[in-house]
């Protein structure tokens, strides 16, 4: 069972419907993905709002929004072996840390978006306007209710900085968090209609110019560390009254001589959910 936030044609009214194939079917009394996901029983209260659901309206005619409202969105980060050598290989001073936090109890957790800060599909990603190195990660991300209970999943796209956060572990916000620097989407599929945890194939492919350039896979049975585990940490100490999405680490990375450019392409497919598709636009947030 997938959600969508959307709207429909020229009128601007934010809906939240059930996707079925082609068409999605706008649920009359629920007006946020926020009264289905933090309910009691998040599938229970999508089939009765579909009992009551609007007409059908097809896929073409509507527009998809992020998956989200007011939740935080958090990343794990080093969480596939992939994704800590190419953090070693980048390092020019903290190789060693990754190594560290691969291996350790307490996995690295790190803020990544605002709502205003993430795009939806279609919408453009951005390169830092002073990065030369810049890759997107493309990640399962965990939809969590204010209770932190697992209640769903959605792509997102963890786009980062490689050459500022190699320069100095410290600059990780200053890689990870900017404006259009987080893509979520395009639906939300509950929880219990995903395949086994250690069974999510999870693809990337990024086009130039009309050429495939980019095209890998991975699974999260390449996963070092399971979902529950990083919720667990996430919530020592923290409250989320509005719910979050925790994205998991990447086991994709670009090779070191692939950098973004505007006018990317980047596709990132995940078994259970769908496709997430962004263009690169301009790195100047004002052009």
């Amino acid at each position: 069972m997938r959600l969508a936030r959307f709207s429909i044609g020229a009128d601007p009214t934010v809906r939240v419907g059930l996707v079925e194939d082609d068409r999605v079917l706008p649920f009359r009394s629920i007006a946020s993905l926020a009264d289905v996901l933090h309910s009691a029983n998040p599938k229970t209260t999508a089939e009765s709002a579909r009992a009551d659901a609007l007409a059908a309206v097809p896929m073409t005619d509507v527009h998809l929004l992020a998956p989200i409202e007011r939740q935080e969105v958090w990343g794990a980060g080093v969480t596939y072996e992939r994704s800590k050598v190419a953090r070693q290989e980048e390092s020019e001073t903290g190789g060693s840390f990754y190594d560290l936090v691969y291996t350790a109890d307490r996995p690295e957790l790190f803020f990544k978006a605002t709502p205003s800060r993430t795009v939806g599909p279609g919408q453009p990603i951005r390169v830092r306007a002073d990065s030369k190195w810049c890759v997107p990660e493309p990640e399962l991300g965990l939809v969590l209710a204010p209770d932190l209970r697992l209640v769903g999943f959605t792509i997102g796209n963890d786009v980062s900085a490689r050459d500022i956060e190699g320069r100095n572990p410290l600059y990780l916000p200053q890689a990870k968090v900017y404006d259009a620097c987080c893509a979520l989407g395009p639906f939300v599929t509950l929880a219990d209609a995903m395949p086994p945890e250690r069974e999510i194939g999870i693809g990337l492919k990024i086009e130039r110019g009309g050429a495939v350039v980019i095209d890998a896979e991975t699974s999260t049975a390449r996963l070092a560390r399971r979902f529950a585990e990083l919720i667990d940490w996430l919530g020592r100490d923290n409250l989320f009254p509005d719910g979050c999405i925790l994205l998991t680490g990447t086991g994709i990375v670009p090779p070191d001589e692939f950098s973004l450019e505007e006018g990317d392409l980047v596709q990132i497919t995940i078994a259970g959910i769908g496709t997430l598709t962004n263009p690169v636009g301009p790195r100047s947030k004002q052009a």
